[in-house]
């Protein structure tokens, strides 16, 4: 692994991706009415990923208030999942989020016409994303 670059999803990248969420004034604006928490989730593939890997994201008008590494059994008001492959097409911004979801690359538990309706806080959840210097775990 490059020593510059955090490890998606761990601790530290979520704390990374944190401060930059909660400077972001773009972000601020398009989710200042979103209240709901999130985990974003690494399926299992039985290879590389052998264990779903998750992190929590709470998410408030705007801000961030918390994120930590995610447990098994921990729920949000929403769950974000996809596969590793699929993760670095959307950390690449080769798929939107909204696209990865109307094409079945990733799936969603919760209100699909809530976050519908925040299609620009998506958009610049992911914008932030991949502002955080990035290394995966098959890299």
């Amino acid at each position: 692994m490059n020593d510059d670059k955090l490890l998606f999803l761990s601790e530290d990248w979520m704390n990374r991706y944190m401060e930059l969420l909660n400077s972001n004034q773009q972000y601020e604006d398009v989710a200042k009415d979103w209240e709901g928490d999130f985990i974003f989730q690494v399926d299992s593939d039985g290879k590389t990923v052998i264990e779903p890997i998750r992190a929590y994201a709470d998410l408030w008008h705007g801000k961030c208030r918390a994120v930590h590494p995610a447990a098994r059994g921990e729920s949000a008001e929403f769950v974000y999942s996809g596969t590793l492959e699929n993760w670095k097409t959307l950390l690449n911004q080769e798929i939107g989020p909204i696209k990865g979801l109307l094409s079945r690359k990733f799936k969603i538990k919760g209100s699909m016409t809530k976050v519908l309706r925040y299609i620009s806080a998506a958009q610049e959840l992911v914008a932030t994303a991949t502002r955080v210097p990035t290394t995966f775990i098959d890299e």
